[in-house]
Parts: C-alpha cells; sequence; structure tokens
C-alpha cells in the first residue's frame, strides 16, 4: 500500500490502491448502509470509512502471514491476486487511464518482495532453512521502516507537486458589479445556541463521494459546455475571471438530511452566472437537463429550467469572501438554489452536458434516488438543547426553518398536545435562504414536548407525515423533550 500510494503520486493520486478501494466501496455502499453512516458518523463518514478499511487491510495482511508460515508459494498468489484486483478496480475509476493499474501492480510486487524477504532471507547462519528471531526481526523493521517511509513520501510529494494551498492563497476574489445585501442584526439575532445565520467555512457540512479531495489548481481546471447545443463552449480559469462576476446568499441542504439534522448552511457565495455561460452555447429547446461531472467522476442531474429560470444559479468560485475550500470544491462549484445538493451543487466541476432526463442518468438518480428534487419545507429546534434541565418560568425556544424557492412565511411552535403558537420570524433576506425564529415560553414543571412547524411561502403547512430521507428528502416535524423544575 505504501509503494502504492507514492507510485500513484507521479501518475494520479486517485490511482492509490487504498483510494481505490475506498472509491470502490463507496459506490457500491448499499442505501441503507450509506443512510446509516451519514446518521452515525455525520461529516465523519469518510474517517469511519478510512479506519474500518484499515482494519481491514491489517487483518487480510495477518491471514496472508499465516498462510505463508505454512507455504509461501499460495501466499504470494493472494497477493498477487489481491494486486490484480484492485488494478482491474482502478482501471473502472471514472476518469481511468491505462496508467491507473501501475500503482496496484507495482504494490502487489512490492508486497510479494516484503513476504519474501521476510520468509526466505536469513540475515545470519543458522542451521536450519529461514531467518532466526534476530534476523527476522532485522527484515520486518526495514520493511515496515520502508513502508512507512514510502507512504510518508507519497504524501509529501503529493502535497508538494500539487500544492493547493499555494494556489488557494494566490487566488484573488473576483470583483463584483453589485454585491449581494449584507446580513442585518434583524436577520441574525445572535442568541445564543441558535445557529447563525452565515455559516462559517470550517463549520459548513460536507456530503459527498470523494475519499480523498480532488486537488485541482486553477491553472488544470477547464470547463467544457457541450451536448445538445449549438456550438460548444471551453473555459479556462483566466477566461472564466474575464467575466462579470456576481454574489448570492444561498442556503444549501443536503437530501440526507433527518429531521432535525445539521446538514444544511448558508453562505456568501461569488462567481458566474450559470444560466448566461448555457446560454451562449445555444441549448437545443429539446434539453432539459445539465448533466454536471466532477473532476473525479461524480456527475448530477439538474434541470435546465432551474438553472435558466432561477439568476442566483451560479458557478462559483469563492464562498464566503475566501477562494473555495477545497473540501467545497476549488477551484469551482454549482450552487443552484432550491434543489438538494445531489441534483445541483456538484463540487470540483469540470464538464457540463446539456441533455435530456430521458436520455441520461446520474450518480445517485443511477442508484434509486429521485432525479428531480425540490428542497422541501423544513424546522428545526436549536433551543433549548435536547433532554436539557430548565428552570420554570420565561424559556427563549428558538430554531431555524428553510423552504428553498418559496420563503419561510410563518413558524409555530407546540408544547406537548396543547395548541399551536406563533412564533417571532427574523426578518426574511431571501427565498432561498433560511429562516431563523425565537418564542418566550412561560415554562411549568414536569416533561414536555416541543414541537415546531414551519409554513412557506405558498402557505402549505410542513407535513407531519415521517418519511425517511429516501428517495427524495425527509419529511416530518422536529421535537425536543426538555425537563423543567
Amino acid at each position: 500500500l505504501g509503494v502504492g500510494h507514492l507510485v500513484a503520486v507521479f501518475l494520479d493520486p486517485t490511482s492509490s490502491p487504498f483510494f481505490v478501494l475506498g472509491a470502490t466501496v463507496v459506490d457500491h455502499t448499499p442505501k441503507w448502509l450509506k443512510d446509516n453512516a451519514i446518521r452515525w458518523f455525520g461529516t465523519n463518514d469518510k474517517l469511519a470509512l478510512a479506519i474500518t478499511m484499515g482494519v481491514v487491510m491489517v487483518a487480510a495482511a495477518a491471514l496472508i502471514g499465516q498462510v505463508a508460515r505454512r507455504r509461501l508459494g499460495p501466499a504470494i498468489g493472494l497477493l498477487g491476486a489481491l494486486g490484480l484486483v484492485v488494478a482491474v478496480l482502478a482501471l473502472q475509476r471514472p476518469t481511468a487511464t491505462p496508467f491507473f493499474a501501475v500503482p496496484a501492480v507495482v504494490g502487489a510486487l512490492a508486497g510479494i518482495a516484503a513476504l519474501c524477504v521476510l520468509f526466505l532471507v536469513p540475515t545470519e547462519t543458522t542451521a536450519h532453512a529461514g531467518p532466526t528471531r534476530r534476523g527476522f526481526l532485522i527484515a520486518l523493521t526495514a520493511v515496515a521502516a520502508g513502508a512507512a517511509a514510502a507512504g510518508a513520501a507519497g504524501r509529501f510529494l503529493g502535497t508538494r507537486l500539487r500544492d493547493i494551498a499555494a494556489d488557494r492563497a494566490g487566488f484573488v476574489l473576483p470583483r463584483v458589479a453589485a454585491p449581494a445585501p449584507p446580513v442585518t442584526a434583524e436577520m441574525d439575532k445572535g442568541v445564543a445556541g441558535l445557529t447563525r445565520f452565515v455559516t462559517p467555512n470550517p463549520d459548513f457540512y460536507r456530503i459527498d463521494t470523494a475519499l480523498q479531495l480532488p486537488q485541482l489548481t486553477r491553472a488544470q481546471w477547464r470547463l467544457r459546455i457541450h451536448g445538445m447545443v449549438e456550438r460548444e463552449i471551453r473555459l479556462d480559469f483566466d477566461e472564466l475571471s474575464s467575466r462579470r462576476a456576481v454574489e448570492s446568499v444561498i442556503t444549501l441542504t443536503c437530501v440526507s438530511n433527518e429531521v432535525g439534522g445539521d446538514l444544511v448552511g448558508t453562505a456568501r457565495w461569488t462567481g458566474y452566472r450559470l444560466g448566461e455561460l448555457i446560454a451562449e452555447a445555444g441549448p437545443s429547446a429539446d434539453a432539459d437537463m445539465v448533466l454536471s461531472r466532477s473532476i473525479d467522476g461524480f456527475t448530477a442531474g439538474t434541470p435546465l429550467a432551474a438553472v435558466r429560470d432561477t439568476p442566483d444559479a451560479l458557478l462559483a468560485v469563492a464562498m464566503n469572501g475566501e477562494a473555495l475550500p477545497v473540501a467545497h470544491g476549488y477551484p469551482a462549484r454549482l450552487i443552484v438554489p432550491g434543489l438538494y445538493g445531489y441534483v445541483s451543487a456538484t463540487k470540483w466541476v469540470i464538464d457540463l452536458e446539456i441533455t435530456r432526463f430521458d436520455r441520461a442518468r446520474a450518480y445517485w438518480t443511477d442508484r434509486g434516488w429521485a432525479p428531480r428534487a425540490p428542497i422541501k419545507t423544513a424546522s428545526r429546534i436549536d433551543v433549548p438543547a435536547a433532554f436539557a434541565t430548565l428552570p420554570a418560568g420565561p424559556v427563549t425556544v428558538a430554531g431555524v426553518a428553510w423552504a428553498q424557492g418559496r420563503g419561510v412565511e410563518a413558524v409555530e411552535i407546540q408544547v406537548d398536545d396543547g395548541p399551536w403558537q406563533p412564533t417571532t420570524l427574523a426578518a426574511a433576506y431571501s427565498l432561498d435562504t433560511w429562516r431563523q425564529w425565537t418564542w418566550t415560553w412561560d415554562a411549568s414543571p414536569g416533561s414536555h414536548a416541543l414541537r415546531v412547524r414551519a409554513v412557506d411561502g405558498a402557505g402549505d403547512v410542513q407535513t407531519d407525515a415521517r418519511a425517511t430521507p429516501f428517495p427524495d428528502g425527509a419529511t416530518g416535524r422536529h421535537s425536543r423533550v426538555v425537563t423543567v423544575r
């Protein structure tokens, strides 16, 4: 693995055997397991996968070692077979070239060589075949040091050869013709424990399929717009930067967000109107989908009408006044308000194909998720915390609600089975952002259940019917139980 990772640095980091295996696991994870992984680990789901893979690989290595103690030939065969399997999997990655098989093959040969050193090469004269205990420990130390050095060199060289941090540091924020309106104190009430209106970049949720973050510099980035168009358009980052930039404040939501979940956030996005870019290509009147593709092969299908009819649909290059973080799509990503992220928010985007929903399928729709995914009305209680113990008397209850594209008209709160009561809404920023709400509760002693519901701009009340995120977003009303003394 260490040698394979080092070799991959000089070809393509995503061809590393470890990341090939991880990406294959991600692509073939059953829906129920994917949903549970996000529920259990949240944005640490990839760390959990990496740890699990490490444990499995250590166990596999121990098994091969046990086989080699009895017969070396079958153990070498197992290592060779594993290398062949990983090489085949590498060649099936969306961005694979024939060279993607090289790290797995070289890595397998390195593993076989290490096994032979440990079991065949004595380091001092003995009366029996094979190394002595002392010789074995010396050989083992040398092999372990070599593996660690190869892995560390791979990480070091990967950083130096693709210095994204330096590339981001050299990014100059585009000058926008009309900055987005400011977020005022009437929109962000500053209540302790209440979610801030604008989510800081380090706190913004991250859910994607990339086990290893793509390392793409501005000089390497290219965007191709093609398909059912009159003319194909190709842009590099300099050409993109020469265009008129705009700024929008938009709330994004992940379709995997459970009722009351935190896979939602708001940011100030800077970029270029996506509808204008696509219009230059002259899309066919029959086209109804924009199939966007990431550098790592991920695809998303966005309704073309949502891009055309929404001025705030962006090819974004900046987030909250700085270059996009690598984890959020540097150097460019899509932002299409009103739709769940799996159909609208492709990160590290390099390709836009104008096509039709009946001709093309995207990554998640190929796995059973709905092809069109408008965000559903939702609300959440942030304060007080779940199972909190509170003093009797006035208690502040607060949270956020969202219904992108329609706006939030009202939020209501219920205590136990009592009547629904209106809350005080913070000022609205736009139809595409969430809205804070507060309510003062005269709490009486005992155990109480607090429930919240929102009413969207069309007058529709948030449903109480409970549904899981699959296939087009969770529904239901958030509640919290508290104790008053």
